[in-house]
């Protein structure tokens, strides 16, 4: 097995809790989980363990470990894995052990984050193999389920993969609606500095080396090249190259990643690694524990 990606940018429980907490809201409604409670007697303890269902890359281990101990605190987990691990199918990912109804009621909110986050890294994964012969980087986008952002951002980093603007206030990005209303990219450009500080980096969207043209006489940080033809796109790292960063975007998909790299660009923005990612399967094998 490879070594996991590495601890940069970590999650922390406060990151996460709050989500874990509505989503468990959200399952047990009014009345809590009225199935559980019916048949399994309260003093009941349970172990059980997560088990990958598919091959894939692990990412949301210990936010799958906190839902449990949001029902019951004094539940104890074990994780046989890191994220950012490479797994298969049939392998044990963690454990879980504590009060049998928390176990039960807390699984579907565990194994869906677990499952989300995980099939995020795994697609990423496969992104960034699909490129390792090109100097490009793999980055995700803004296109992330509202409110999971920073979990699935995390989930492109254990992925191997890196993160684009977090939000709006990260760093300017002109693209063609801002050029339109501003009437030009040197207008857009020149509002925008007059207005940012000194630390804030300013990238331009373009779609055509002529606009491309216009945004390296205004020697900004980095262009986006949307929806540029290969070899359009390769022109354009050419007529770029040792003036500013190249970041290519749009219609970019698992067929033709390796393609859209070969131009040479220097980044890839990839919106269907976080919003069409499928879910990694995993499940939870449950067993009592005996009463002493």
């Amino acid at each position: 097995m490879p070594d996991p990606v590495g601890p940069a940018h970590p999650l922390y429980t406060i990151q996460y809790e709050s989500l874990l907490k509505r989503a468990l809201q959200e399952d047990l409604g009014r009345a809590g989980d009225i199935t559980t409670t019916a048949i399994i007697p309260p003093e009941a303890r349970a172990q059980g363990n997560i088990i990958a269902r598919a091959d894939g890359r692990v990412a949301g281990i210990e936010i799958a470990l906190a839902a449990f101990r949001l029902l019951d605190p004094r539940c104890e987990g074990e994780m046989f894995v890191s994220d950012g691990s490479d797994v298969v199918s049939g392998a044990r990912l963690a454990s879980v052990q504590g009060q049998a109804r928390a176990i039960l009621s807390a699984e579907r909110t565990a194994l869906n984050m677990l499952g989300r986050l995980s099939g995020i890294a795994t697609a990423t994964r496969n992104a960034v193999a699909a490129v390792s012969g090109f100097p490009a980087r793999v980055l995700c986008t803004r296109k992330t389920t509202p409110g999971f952002r920073a979990l699935e951002k995390y989930a492109v980093r254990m992925g191997g993969g890196y993160n684009h603007r977090f939000g709006l206030d990260d760093a300017v990005l002109i693209k063609d609606n801002h050029r339109m209303l501003a009437g030009s990219i040197a207008e857009a450009v020149q509002r925008v500095r007059r207005v940012i500080g000194h630390m804030v980096k300013v990238q331009v969207e373009v779609e055509t080396l002529t606009q491309l043209e216009e945004a390296l006489e205004l020697g900004v940080d980095a262009v986006l090249l949307d929806n540029m033809p290969p070899g359009i796109l390769a022109q354009a790292v050419v007529m770029a190259r040792g003036q500013t960063i190249t970041e290519a975007s749009g219609k970019i998909t698992p067929q033709n990643v390796a393609e859209i790299a070969a131009t040479g660009v220097g980044l890839l923005s990839i919106g269907w690694i976080t919003h069409s990612a499928p879910q990694l399967d995993v499940a939870l094998e449950v067993e009592s524990i005996p009463q002493k």
